[in-house]
């Protein structure tokens, strides 16, 4: 008890740590977020330069929507399980796609929101590739331990 008692008094800072000054933030309209910005210290006029900060580039905000080529294998994985007719997969996503999609995925016991999410992908059998090239060789058999010789 009295080892944690020190702990807990130990973890507590001794001096208040020295605070960072402040970023400024600049608005660009009454509606936009603000934003954080820095200056620039090593202007050569002597002049402030306002630098904005960009968010992240990520996995997560990359692709905002599916090409039309991927729409049209999606749409052709719906016809060849008979929820949309053939003639539809156009590669434009419209109700009749939205319709096809909510109906495979009651049938298959997903959440049936009419969006394409990977558990929709994988059971229409569109989810990741594995490719036969990233599995190791088969050894070929020596000459010498070939039957018949």
């Amino acid at each position: 008890m009295l080892a944690f008692v020190a702990l807990a008094w130990s973890a507590q800072p001794v001096a208040p740590a020295k605070k960072a000054p402040a970023k400024k933030t600049v608005a660009h309209n009454s509606t936009a977020k603000r934003t954080p910005v820095r200056s620039s210290a090593s202007s050569k006029a002597g002049k402030k330069g306002v630098v904005a900060k960009r968010p992240a580039t990520t996995w997560r905000n990359r692709q905002l929507a599916p090409t039309p080529d991927r729409y049209r294998q999606i749409q052709e994985a719906l016809a060849a399980k008979g929820y949309l007719r053939p003639e539809d997969a156009t590669g434009t996503w419209n109700s009749g796609s939205v319709e096809a999609l909510k109906r495979f995925q009651a049938e298959q016991n997903i959440e049936s929101t009419g969006k394409i999410n990977s558990l929709s992908l994988i059971a229409l059998g569109l989810g990741p590739k594995h490719d036969a090239a990233l599995k190791p060789p088969v050894p070929a058999p020596a000459q010498d331990q070939l039957p018949g010789r």
